[in-house]
């Protein structure tokens, strides 16, 4: 059961450094939006590139911290019913939702989303756009960040829901940094 615990811990330390660091780096999406509409509205310059910059670096922000909300329980959840549970129920829960919903979900994006993945990598595909970024293959690359990230996450959350069936431990989420 040990071995459940540190998993689970190594897990929400990886998600939960990912999820502070990107969130930390939407300043300069927010700042480089800024300055495009800016440029484009106020100067009359466009640059595709630097639209492309906040659009892409948004997308893969979105693409890495998703294990971390997921972690932090700030995904949509119905909790009409949940937040009535027990710890136990409460438990089983997250255990058929990983298993019926989340990781079905998420081998279905990877399913389609690895071969085209590998072809961008292969082909070191670049944006159509003129004068567009040169490594599309890069973001692409977070769609497959985003599936281990999510799984691993999700099996974390297993982890610590079997910790609770167990009886060795009396808290489902851990929140790394929240106490």
């Amino acid at each position: 059961m040990e071995i459940l615990k540190v998993f689970a811990d190594i897990v929400d330390r990886i998600n939960d450094w990912i999820g502070r660091t990107v969130s930390w780096a939407m300043l300069p999406v927010v700042l480089v939006a800024f300055a495009v509409v800016f440029m484009r509205y106020a100067l009359g310059k466009g640059f595709p590139w630097l639209q492309e910059v906040y659009i892409w670096l948004h997308g893969a922000a979105f693409m890495a911290a998703a294990a971390w909300v997921l972690q932090q329980d700030g995904h949509v959840r119905v909790d009409l019913i949940y937040k009535r549970l027990g710890l136990r129920a409460k438990a089983w829960v997250e255990i058929v939702g990983v298993f019926l919903f989340l990781i079905p979900m998420v081998g279905v994006m990877f399913w389609w989303a690895w071969p085209a993945v590998q072809r961008s990598w292969r082909l070191m595909e670049r944006s159509s756009t003129a004068d567009g970024l040169q490594f599309m293959y890069v973001l692409k690359g977070f769609v497959v960040l985003f599936c281990v990230l999510v799984v691993l996450q999700g099996l974390a959350m297993v982890a610590r829901a079997v910790l609770v069936l167990a009886g060795r431990s009396k808290v489902l989420g851990v929140r790394v940094g929240h106490g």
